[in-house]
């Protein structure tokens, strides 16, 4: 870890992304913990919890921990032909330990390699099936010869732990924000490490925010059976006070900005997604439900029903270096990460003004006599209080602040501005 003094936000989480992408994350173990500890020199206040394998989660149940130490295949002149040193995606996630000689028609059965992607190492798991493989390029794999292999993986399987971490930041109410990420990927960039350090780098934020009016739940989980478990947990409490939530992942690159709603749709949390981005993006790709794939599926699922959403650069499964190696540290950038981080920012901001208003005269209240309305009525002074007044006009104590945004095509903050006013000045009244 860098001193943080003097850099921007965009370079500070491209150097903690940096430091963490090394590191063979799975489901449990111990690279988990390696990546939750690293946060929590972040963030002292993180809590780093652990939950017992075996334990039932809903329709689940905790696995086995895994841990791997080394694994390699040797040719039979003795040379590392795949070495998982080099690269952590050589190796099937959750891979039993094997040590044994095949010949390459055998070993051909447990290798996996991409035809369409010949340079590229896919990511590929096993947790719920005992199994073992390795990965590599497609060009790797025919440079094989046929011959003697000798296949080491030096692994375990055995009861252990599942860890996550959470930070509760408290705000002046009770009704919370979640922000959830995932700690579970190997050596992957945008699909992995950008969330973790983008989320952190937002708890810091929060930390500091002066007068938060939302309590922030905030989580770094293992994908879907981190969140599985969580709700299984904290379900009751968070349908009680969930206000708006947002899955951070996918949030590193620089090519794109992308949308997935909830499951209805019309939550707080898409209103306030899709009115930050039409306001401060130029353009953005918007998803249908229909094509989820992190961790909405469990908060947006029938019997959980909490208001989740998601916004990213390019979607998971949307770009050609999905799951593979070549989602690396060239793949995301400082500009990438810092405009993940400040459209997640924007949203919490809008959130936190977003009030109902109900107006206070009847009619419209003469502005003029209390400053806020020029003494010369021309064409363009009318225009400088448009807004103002169509504030007015549709602040009847049901609207909040995002919808009378919307509808007179105001951004949210401007919208807040005035609202601040207009209340300080008898005009409006926060329902």
């Amino acid at each position: 870890m860098k001193n943080d003094i003097n850099r921007d936000i965009g370079q500070i989480m491209y150097d903690w992304a940096k430091d963490i992408f090394p590191i063979n994350r799975s489901i449990t173990g111990k690279g988990v913990r390696d990546t939750l500890e690293y946060l929590k020199n972040l963030f002292p206040d993180l809590d780093i919890h652990k939950v017992s394998s075996g334990t039932k989660v809903f329709d689940w149940t905790i696995p086995d921990e895994w841990n791997i130490r080394d694994a390699y295949i040797l040719n039979d002149q003795g040379e590392k032909v795949i070495d998982f040193q080099k690269n952590n995606l050589h190796v099937v996630g959750y891979s039993e330990p094997v040590n044994k000689s095949l010949d390459l028609a055998d070993l051909n059965k447990n290798l996996y390699s991409l035809p369409d992607q010949p340079n590229a190492i896919p990511y590929v798991t096993s947790y719920y099936k005992r199994s073992w493989g390795f990965c590599l390029s497609e060009n790797k794999r025919k440079s094989l010869a046929d011959g003697k292999y000798q296949v080491v993986i030096d692994s375990n399987l055995r009861p252990g732990v599942l860890n996550y971490g959470e930070i509760i930041l408290p705000g002046l109410s009770k009704k919370e924000i979640l922000i959830s990420t995932y700690i579970c990927h190997p050596s992957m960039a945008n699909n992995e490490v950008s969330g973790p350090v983008v989320t952190i780098a937002l708890a810091r934020w929060l930390q500091n925010l002066t007068n938060r009016r939302y309590t922030y739940r905030i989580i770094f989980i293992p994908e879907t059976i981190g969140s599985i478990t969580y709700l299984s947990k904290h379900l009751k409490h968070m349908k009680e006070v969930t206000d708006a939530g947002f899955v951070v992942t996918c949030v590193g690159d620089d090519r794109a900005y992308s949308f997935m709603p909830s499951r209805s749709g019309d939550t707080l949390s898409d209103r306030v997604a899709l009115h930050v981005l039409n306001k401060h993006v130029s353009t953005y790709n918007q998803y249908d439900f229909l094509e989820r794939g992190s961790d909405e599926r469990q908060y947006c699922s029938p019997l959980v029903d909490l208001p989740v959403s998601s916004i990213m650069r390019s979607k998971y499964g949307t770009y050609p270096e999905y799951h593979t190696s070549l989602d690396d540290l060239s793949f995301v950038s400082p500009k990438g990460l810092e405009g993940g981080f400040n459209i997640i920012k924007n949203c919490l901001l809008a959130l936190e003004v977003n009030y109902k208003y109900r107006a206070t005269n009847y009619c419209e209240p003469q502005l003029g006599k209390r400053g806020l309305y020029p003494t010369i009525s021309t064409k363009e002074s009318g225009e400088e209080v448009a807004a103002m007044m169509n504030l007015i006009a549709y602040a009847d104590g049901d609207k909040d602040l995002i919808e009378i945004s919307d509808i007179i095509g105001e951004d949210i903050f401007d919208c807040a501005n005035i609202a601040k006013i207009l209340e300080e000045n008898g005009l409006l009244k926060k329902v």
